[in-house]
């Protein structure tokens, strides 16, 4: 029997004995009976409970913190991060940013220090969740090990379809070998998520036949994670593909009998709509992704105002950008999913170049303060200063070219100087520890013969010499 056929067989018995009970006992009785008989993973003392949760859904440049603070702010319940690899994490160092209370895990690149990820240890207190691309167990704990004091959960990424994470066995990747992301899960489980009393998670998606799905969500299911989200679409479908939610009811009793929380992702548009489809389909929480790029309150109840105004939400956006002196490159592509494209500030906001220029378009007009810190962070993060032009670094590079050229003349002639010393050295040496000829060993025997009349005992030799 497969396991679809399994889930249906049980389906229809968990329905009799529902319609039996309805007649022999109260609705209230019986839904706490059912409460008490589901089985529960234990949630780590620093962990996080999914159910009944909307989150923010792990993006690349678009889970990045201020994006994440955002959501916060309009009500989402956690953030995940966008994902990053486990290798590129290995090595980093971590430090305080005394500007902006910030941790920063970065690593030298050219010279410079480069942030690779950051959070805020105040406002996603109990909040976030790092989700990682890996592909080898030892690595995945090595990486995760550093970022585990400071968030509530880790989340392997087993869903992401795109080549930058499948190439490398990550991703979506991760579904073709279900064994090899079974032992990560439970060697994150075993060496971090307990150690450290945080929950491990897993994001997948969708495969070929409610069969291939129903067995790979219960062989994850059994590592010992405390949550799984299902991305209702297989991984050769994109976002502006319709999603399946054909499995998701099967999902979701999948993981209860497990005693693990399923969230549901898939075109889920606002916390009500994903409300809804928990209750439809019988999962525990929501995660909300495209819908929150274009505009985080989406997050925000409706009974406290539900979705606000685009213009709204850019400037709090703008704030929170440079509260953290985020990439500027990030705060424009994210400006850029805010804003409407036919906005007249769209493409004033592309054309920026700092982020005092943002506040410039933005009208911050009565915000000194603002402008005070966006100035200060264009400073620091070098944003003010003269854009170097095409022809700038054409010139630039042809004058490193000649200063190299200098520099390997001058050092060929030095090695040149260096081997024409080092010869006439090697002969002089040579000159001096070659045999003396006799002729000029008489002599030099002569020039220290004693005089005549010496007390010193001569030599016949000496004497003839003398002579």
């Amino acid at each position: 029997m497969t396991g679809s056929h399994v889930y249906r067989a049980l389906s229809m018995l968990r329905s009799s004995l529902a319609t039996l009970t309805e007649v022999f006992a109260p609705a209230s009785v019986m839904a706490a009976v059912s409460e008490a008989a589901t089985p529960r993973v234990p949630i780590p003392h620093r962990g996080v409970d999914y159910r009944g949760k909307t989150v923010l859904a792990p993006m690349v440049r678009s889970g990045e913190l201020p994006s994440r603070l955002l959501a916060l702010k309009y009500g989402a319940d956690l953030v995940f991060g966008p994902e990053t690899v486990d290798r590129s994490m290995i090595g980093c160092t971590m430090q305080k940013n005394p500007r902006t209370g910030c941790l920063e895990w970065s690593r030298l690149s050219n010279g410079r220090e480069n942030v690779l990820y950051r959070l805020d240890p105040v406002r996603e207190a109990g909040k976030l969740i790092f989700q990682v691309g890996t592909n080898n167990p030892e690595r995945a704990v090595e990486a995760m090990k550093q970022f585990a004091p400071y968030v509530c959960g880790i989340d392997v990424n087993a869903g992401c379809p795109k080549p930058f994470s499948t190439d490398g066995g990550m991703g979506a990747a991760l579904l073709k070998t279900p064994d090899l992301l079974a032992s990560i899960l439970r060697a994150l489980v075993e060496e971090v998520g307990n150690p450290f009393g945080i929950g491990i998670s897993v994001k997948i998606r969708l495969l070929a036949t409610p069969d291939m799905t129903s067995e790979l969500v219960h062989k994850l299911c059994s590592t010992g994670i405390t949550g799984l989200t299902i991305h209702c679409r297989t991984a050769p479908m994109r976002k502006t593909e319709r999603a399946i939610r054909d499995q998701l009811r099967m999902v979701g009793d999948i993981c209860r009998s497990h005693g693990v929380a399923c969230l549901m992702n898939g075109d889920v548009t606002s916390r009500e709509h994903g409300e809804q489809l928990v209750k439809e389909y019988g999962v525990d929480g929501a995660m909300i992704a495209t819908a929150a790029e274009a505009n985080s309150s989406v997050f925000r109840p409706a009974d406290q105002g539900g979705k606000a105004p685009w213009q709204e939400v850019v400037d709090e956006y703008i704030k929170l950008a440079i509260s953290v002196e985020n990439k500027f490159g990030n705060t424009k592509f994210l400006l850029s999913q805010l804003v409407p494209g036919k906005s007249p500030k769209y493409q004033l906001f592309q054309q920026s170049r700092t982020y005092s220029d943002l506040v410039r378009i933005q009208e911050f007009d009565d915000d000194n303060e603002i402008k005070a810190q966006a100035a200060e962070v264009d400073k620091v993060m070098g944003l003010n200063e003269p854009r170097r032009t095409a022809h700038d670094i054409k010139k630039e590079n042809k004058r490193l070219n000649k200063e190299r050229q200098l520099a390997n003349i001058a050092k060929a002639k030095a090695k040149a100087r260096d081997e024409q010393i080092n010869a006439h050295t090697g002969q002089k040496r040579q000159a001096s520890s070659s045999p003396v000829p006799d002729r000029i060993k008489k002599t030099n025997t002569a020039s220290t013969a004693p005089a005549l009349g010496s007390t010193d005992a001569a030599d016949p030799g000496i004497l003839a010499v003398a002579v």
